[in-house]
C-alpha cells in the first residue's frame, strides 16, 4: 500500500513538472513574439515618419520651383517690354531676313506686322497662369517670399535645357510644324510663308542655338550677377 501511494506521489509530482515545463515554453514564446511585434510597430512607424518627411521635402522643394519659375517670368516679361528690347528683337530678325535674299522685303514685311503682335501677346501673359501651364506650379499653391539664392543656377539649368531642346531633331520638328500651322493665316501669302519656313526655319533655330550658347541670358534678365554668372554657368556645362 505504501509503495502505490509513492508512486502515485511521483506521477503527480513529474505531471506538475511537466506542465511547468510547457506554461515556460509557451512564456518564452509569448515574449519573443511580442519583442517581435513590438519592432515591427517601430519599423512601420520608421517607414511611415520617412514617408512624411519625404513628402514635406517635396512641398518645399515645388513651392520654391514655383516660386522662381514666378520671378523668372516677371523679369522676362519686363525684359520684352522694353521699347529698347523690342527694337533689338526687330533688329535681329531683320538681319536674318537679310540672308533670303529675293525674300527679304516680304520676310522683312512679316517681321514688322507680326512682331508687335507678339509683343502684345507677351504682354497679356501672368507669371503664376504661365508657371501653371508649364506644371511648375500647383493650382493651390501660394507663392512664398522671394527667393534669389538659388536662381542663378535654377536660370543656367533652365537655358540648358532648352538648348538640349533645340538641338532635338524632334523639338525642331515640332517648332517648324507651328510655324507652317502660322502659315495658314497669311491668305494670300500662305505659300510663300511655308516656303520660307521650309528653307530658312532650320537655319533661324541654328541662330537662336547659337545665340543662347554665346550670351548669357540669365544676366540679360537680370538672374544672376556678371561674376556668379559665369562661375555657375562653367559647373553646369562641365557635366
Amino acid at each position: 500500500m505504501g509503495v502505490r501511494v509513492g508512486l502515485f506521489f511521483l506521477f503527480l509530482l513529474g505531471a506538475s513538472w511537466t506542465c511547468d515545463a510547457r506554461e515556460l515554453v509557451t512564456t518564452d514564446l509569448s515574449s519573443r513574439e511580442t519583442v517581435i511585434s513590438d519592432i515591427s510597430v517601430l519599423q512601420i512607424i520608421r517607414q511611415e515618419s520617412e514617408r512624411e518627411v519625404h513628402a514635406l521635402e517635396e512641398v518645399d522643394r515645388n513651392e520654391k520651383l514655383c516660386t522662381l519659375c514666378e520671378e523668372f517670368a516677371s523679369e522676362a516679361l519686363k525684359y520684352v517690354a522694353e521699347n529698347k528690347t523690342q527694337t533689338e528683337i526687330i533688329g535681329i530678325l531683320h538681319k536674318t531676313c537679310s540672308r533670303m535674299l529675293s525674300f527679304e522685303q516680304q520676310c522683312k514685311t512679316l517681321v514688322d506686322y507680326y512682331t508687335p503682335l507678339f509683343f502684345l501677346e507677351i504682354a497679356s501673359v501672368q507669371p503664376g497662369d504661365f508657371c501653371r501651364k508649364v506644371n511648375l506650379c500647383d493650382q493651390m499653391v501660394i507663392t512664398s517670399p522671394p527667393l534669389f539664392e538659388d536662381s542663378c543656377g535654377l536660370c543656367h539649368h533652365a537655358v540648358a535645357e532648352v538648348l538640349l531642346k533645340l538641338k532635338d531633331p524632334d523639338t525642331q520638328l515640332d517648332i517648324l510644324e507651328l510655324l507652317l500651322k502660322g502659315c495658314d493665316a497669311m491668305e494670300d501669302y500662305v505659300k510663300k510663308c511655308k516656303r520660307l519656313v521650309f528653307e530658312y526655319g532650320p537655319l533661324i533655330l541654328a541662330n537662336a542655338e547659337q545665340y543662347l550658347e554665346k550670351r548669357d541670358i540669365c544676366i540679360v534678365l537680370h538672374a544672376c550677377d556678371a561674376g556668379k554668372a559665369i562661375t555657375q554657368s562653367e559647373n553646369i556645362w562641365a557635366f
